[in-house]
């Protein structure tokens, strides 16, 4: 009875540290394909070539995405305060792998779930043929975008 009291003691140790361990920061969460819904529109996220996670670098909390275009104007329309810290991971439209999307190269003339037309991908499998942009320009071009439409529906 002793061995199993102290078996059970250690069992509930493990439990305890295991509990305390903290998760790496900044990783990418599990996507629920077809499930999970976008952050910004609240449309189901089911393309995987251009799915986006945002993780808050200080609560490590992920907000995901169906569009790169969502999650960008989702910083301004949610006046996120930690955006220029924030970790951005976007699907290499290539490989389908988590790359980070501050540093990956875009093309822009994709369709996508949300008509940004912006794919990702590692710098090393960037396609030939098409034009290359930076993360930068896809935030400029992501607003303007969002300018004509806003502008288009108030024509109407």
């Amino acid at each position: 009875m002793r061995s199993f009291n102290l078996l059970l003691s250690l069992f509930a140790i493990m439990i305890a540290l295991g509990a305390c361990e903290k998760k790496p920061t900044g990783g990418v969460a599990k996507m629920h394909w077809d499930r999970d819904m976008c952050e910004r529109c609240q449309m189901a996220v089911s393309e995987r070539k251009y799915a986006v996670q945002v993780i808050n670098p200080a609560t490590n909390k992920s907000y995901k995405f169906d569009d790169i275009g969502c999650a960008v104007l989702w910083f301004q329309d949610e006046h996120i305060a930690w955006s220029e810290s924030a970790i951005i991971w976007i699907t290499d439209a290539k490989t389908g792998e988590w790359i980070d999307a501050k540093t990956a190269i875009y093309t822009d003339d994709s369709i996508t779930p949300m008509a940004f037309g912006f794919a990702a991908y590692d710098k090393s499998d960037a396609p030939k043929g098409h034009r290359l942009v930076d993360f930068k320009h896809v935030k400029e071009e992501v607003f303007e975008i969002e300018k004509l439409n806003h502008a288009k529906v108030q024509q109407q």
